[in-house]
């Protein structure tokens, strides 16, 4: 039996994805999610084999929610499923723990096979991702790494979705003082000083859907 974890913002993605994934006679959803705080609470009560996330997730993005899913649960594999094939995002993803990328054009005819790789805890790559991995390996001396850490990228898209200072501090469970920081430093590396500059930045990189 192989136990699957959904987690995508969108029911219809969800409802789309239990149907393909539960046709598979010994295969099992275990447990939806529509954000990516409630992903890994999910996760940790439910210890899938394989956990489907999306990148895009509200609250804490498929970065921050991979790494947290690895770091409690290191048999447990993600498979992100997603609609962006950017470069860096893919390999923050794998520094985070993501053993597989999948993108939502490519579900019908990769998304078994994809599962099947990593139930058996192996990598899972279309030739797309591997030619922009390859790429992105190829151009890496003449580019600059991301500015930010994983945990800044987190904050990032929290105040671009409108969270407060506070509100921030309570869904990543640190003080608010902590919050404070680290907003200073990022309006510091990325050089900007007004929340509305921020949101600009995270529209552009894709931390946030426009």
């Amino acid at each position: 039996m192989i136990r699957i974890l959904i987690a995508d913002d969108h029911e219809v993605v969800r409802s789309g994805l239990r149907k393909i994934l539960e046709s598979q006679p010994t295969w099992e959803v275990v447990a939806e999610a529509g954000d990516g705080k409630d992903a890994i609470n999910k996760a940790t009560e439910t210890k899938p084999d394989v956990a489907v996330l999306d990148y895009s997730l509200p609250l804490i993005n498929g970065i921050e929610a991979t790494r947290q899913i690895r770091a409690r649960l290191p048999k447990t594999e993600v498979l992100i499923f997603t609609m962006h094939d950017n470069e860096t995002l893919i390999q923050e993803l794998l520094k985070a723990g993501a053993r597989g990328y999948l993108l939502k054009s490519d579900a019908k005819r990769h998304l078994i096979g994809a599962i099947e790789s990593l139930a058996g805890h192996k990598p899972f790559f279309t030739a797309k991702v591997s030619e922009a991995l390859l790429d992105s390996f190829l151009a890496r001396p003449a580019r600059e790494g991301s500015t930010l850490t994983n945990r800044e990228r987190g904050v990032v898209q929290l105040i671009a979705e409108g969270h407060t200072n506070k509100q921030i501090a309570n869904i990543l469970n640190i003080s608010l003082k902590t919050v404070e920081t680290h907003r200073a430093a990022i309006m510091r590396k990325l050089n900007l000083s007004s929340s509305a500059g921020l949101v600009r930045y995270a529209i552009r990189n894709k931390i946030v859907e426009p």
